[in-house]
């Protein structure tokens, strides 16, 4: 019972999710009005707007004019339900579990605009380096720490390494290329990344995002002749990886070196 509940709480906020992702890069509100159909513009009723089910239930397309809905409200919807069941059973009722989710659901509304609109709006980013700083004082257990002031230095040095990497990066590879190479929005998402997982984390999020990036603009080049590919989805898949497997990475990193000396 409590992994439905999961489920269903994260489905209903994956509903909320998708607001966010389709209004934010329009500069709307995500609180009004109530949901509509994009073409019809007609408001939409409770029973048509069921987390998970009412997608399918329409078969895809608007009850009163018959236009397509993006199949992404669903896709969002059982991730975001998967993504509660999983916390939950990582990290149980946790502060820290919370904390991580929270900013997994960032991540998650940051890579499906970043895809789709190529761009990582600061309405999010922003305030969630103030709320990261904010929850690494209220929990300094967050980077290992017991006082809430060196929680607050450890979130900062992890706010500062995140925007300074990318920057540093960034400015060095445009002089390269004579254009802009690492675009702000990276900059800032990795700064609110750091700012709640630390320094150390922001190393390892920049060598698997990076991996990851490459990978996947090799693919996009050769099959789709796509010459930029959005990096704010490969940073946070970075950073989600890290939440559950960084621990382990680091030990295992140190353990190899500890073996060699």
């Amino acid at each position: 019972m409590p992994f439905l509940i999961a489920f269903l709480s994260g489905a209903a906020v994956g509903s909320f999710l998708n607001v966010c992702i389709f209004r934010l890069p329009a500069g709307q509100s995500v609180v009004t009005p109530a949901s509509r159909c994009p073409k019809c513009r007609h408001a939409i009723a409770w029973h048509d707007n069921i987390p998970c089910v009412s997608f399918f239930a329409l078969g895809g397309k608007c009850r009163h004019c018959g236009a397509a809905i993006s199949a992404q409200y669903a896709a969002v919807e059982f991730l975001t339900g998967f993504l509660f069941v999983l916390f939950y059973l990582v990290f149980g009722l946790s502060a820290k579990g919370v904390a991580y989710l929270a900013l997994t659901l960032g991540l998650v509304v940051e890579s499906f605009i970043d895809f789709r609109y190529k761009i990582i709006p600061d309405e999010i980013t922003l305030p969630g380096m103030v709320a990261a700083v904010a929850a690494s004082a209220l929990w300094p257990g967050l980077h290992g720490e017991t006082v809430w002031v060196w929680g607050v230095l450890r979130s900062l040095m992890g706010l500062a390494a995140g925007g300074g990497i990318l920057w540093a990066a960034g400015s060095i590879a445009g002089r390269i290329l004579k254009k802009e190479a690492m675009g702000g929005g990276d900059v800032k998402l990795l700064a609110m990344i750091g700012a709640l997982l630390g320094w150390q984390a922001v190393l390892w999020i920049v060598f698997i995002s990076s991996f990851l990036g490459s990978a996947a603009g090799i693919y996009l080049r050769l099959k789709k002749g796509e010459a930029e590919i959005p990096y704010g989805p490969y940073l946070a898949a970075a950073a989600v990886f890290y939440i559950f497997f960084g621990k382990a990475l680091v030990q295992g990193y140190l353990n190899f070196f500890a073996r060699g000396a």
